[in-house]
């Protein structure tokens, strides 16, 4: 009787161990696919993108060679839009460069999407890709940032770990991540910043580098040097020149002396599942409070619906309305694309898909009303601002109207 009610009793414990496991299992949070080489070799298993991006929820970027959707205006109108950049050129000649990347006179733009939102990507050269969404639309984009001639990383599942150099790689297929993988690259950095303004809480990029579990935190004291793992730390409180960290076993570091821990900290970015990216530079930064995400903090890849075409009213000021597909800054039409702007010098990168409303307030700012009712007043950046190229607002295929950024008053997705 007693070995029986044992046995019952250790099959209870293991049951609510594997329940309680299953609830905080991050697996679905990583990049997995099967990369094929020009050779016809095949990988399979989870991704990082170089160094960096691991998760479903990082962001891929390279840039659009053409502004195809120039054509729709007409040359009174590209003449009036070049002589508006021209303006925006001598306002903003001290920001011009981080908000436009240099592409006043071609009126070209980035590609920024979530590794989540895509099914493949085919390499077409050194610097030239085509990234396919799950739609199958395809995209065709060229250098721009580290992601296009990085080197691909993969735990396949045989080999173990595989480095394909960029010149080797033929397409990267994204597939559903399996549940209980045999081995992964860490866990990830979960927590709450708490800034001057408030606080958020999610995926954490620490000086916009680490982000796993394994990464670690270099400091160092007037006699030690340390090198921590952020899977044994509690918190880090920005504490005069550096920090005061604190391990789970409860000892206190105050560490100066390195990037991670002094103003020379690139940022700290918040990735959330309703916002986006929040990137929040030290000076604004206090407190990082780390704890384990739960099973509602989790996304998969099926998890990223789409991409669905922008469409909504445009309301003018002149109490005109359009309603259609909308491109957004002569340059976004998809929900998978992103928004950028400035609030409290933190910066936000938000999906379309989750924005209701957007409001221009002045040359400067814009209010952006997300759909779950937070409200954010953005500017500094090209999208929120009177250095905004306008919008296109198609009634059906053959009619449709273009915008000018100062005649909006307000746009309203669906």
């Amino acid at each position: 009787m007693k070995t029986k009610i044992l046995a019952t009793t250790l099959l209870l414990i293991s049951f609510f161990a594997i329940k309680a496991y299953s609830q905080v299992n991050t697996d679905e949070l990583f990049i997995y696919g099967k990369v094929t080489t020009i050779d016809g070799d095949q990988y399979v298993g989870q991704i990082r993108w170089g160094t960096e991006e691991v998760f479903w929820f990082d962001f891929f970027n390279a840039t659009k060679p053409v502004n195809e959707n120039l054509e729709f205006l007409s040359r009174s109108e590209m003449n009036d839009l070049r002589e508006t950049s021209e303006h925006w050129a001598e306002r903003w000649v001290e920001r011009v460069f981080s908000v436009n990347d240099g592409s006043f006179n071609t009126f070209t733009h980035t590609f920024a999407c979530q590794f989540g939102d895509l099914k493949s990507i085919e390499v077409r050269s050194r610097n030239r890709v085509n990234v396919i969404l799950k739609d199958d639309q395809v995209i065709r984009l060229d250098d721009g940032s580290n992601d296009i001639g990085a080197t691909i990383r993969i735990l396949d599942e045989e080999l173990g770990k595989v480095e394909v150099k960029w010149d080797r790689l033929d397409r990267v297929d994204f597939m559903v991540t399996p549940q209980n993988l045999r081995d992964k690259f860490g866990e990830p950095i979960f927590g709450k910043v708490q800034t001057r303004y408030g606080e958020i809480t999610g995926y954490i990029q620490w000086d916009h580098d680490e982000r796993l579990s394994v990464d670690k935190l270099d400091g160092e004291t007037r006699r030690d040097n340390y090198s921590i793992p952020f899977e044994n730390i509690q918190t880090i409180e920005k504490y005069g020149s550096g920090v005061l960290l604190k391990t789970k076993s409860g000892k206190e570091l105050e560490l100066e002396g390195s990037n991670d821990v002094n103003r020379e900290n690139r940022g700290i970015i918040v990735n959330t599942l309703g916002m986006g990216r929040v990137d929040i530079p030290w000076s604004e930064f206090e407190k990082l409070s780390l704890s384990d995400p739960t099973k509602a903090d989790l996304v998969g890849y099926n998890d990223f619906k789409g991409p669905n075409k922008l469409a909504g009213t445009v309301c003018l000021a002149n109490g005109t309305s359009y309603s259609g597909l909308i491109v957004y800054d002569l340059d976004e039409s998809i929900d998978i694309e992103m928004l950028n702007g400035e609030k409290d010098d933190i910066q936000y990168l938000l999906p379309f898909r989750t924005i209701q409303k957007i409001s221009p307030k002045n040359y400067y700012y814009t209010q952006v009303t997300l759909k779950d009712g937070d409200m954010l007043l953005l500017g500094k950046t090209q999208d929120v601002s009177d250095q905004n190229t306008g919008i296109l607002v198609f009634e059906s295929d053959s009619k449709y109207h273009y915008v000018p950024w100062r005649d909006v008053e307000e746009i309203v997705f669906k």
